[in-house]
């Protein structure tokens, strides 16, 4: 059996954080994101499907790669914000928050 690439476990990931299975999810773009680590938006779903399983610290993580690599992702500032807030460093994730509605983002308000 041949080995999936990249694309691939990225798109397993996204079809199961659209069905909600996070933790498989995760699994999936763990391996997306060993193969290319340096891909932001391996990172945000990854980051994303932390969020979702409450892995704050985790998923803080990914978001701060995420912004690291594409420092104009509001999305990413957001979703950073919340992992903060997860992990109870309210005044990071007010930060973050901030910087996501400098940038743009009609998500946080």
């Amino acid at each position: 059996m041949a080995e999936q690439g990249t694309y691939e476990h990225f798109q397993r990931g996204m079809a199961l954080l659209e069905t909600r299975d996070f933790h498989q999810a995760a699994v999936a773009l763990e391996r997306a994101r060993a193969l290319e680590p340096g891909q932001a938006s391996i990172r945000e779903a990854l980051g994303r499907a932390y969020l979702s399983v409450r892995e704050y610290h985790r998923a803080a993580a990914e978001f701060e790669e995420c912004v690291e690599i594409a420092p104009t992702n509001h999305y990413a500032y957001y979703c950073l914000g919340r992992a903060y807030r997860g992990m109870g460093d309210y005044e990071q994730a007010e930060r973050a928050f901030e910087l996501a509605r400098c940038l743009g983002s009609t998500l946080v308000g």
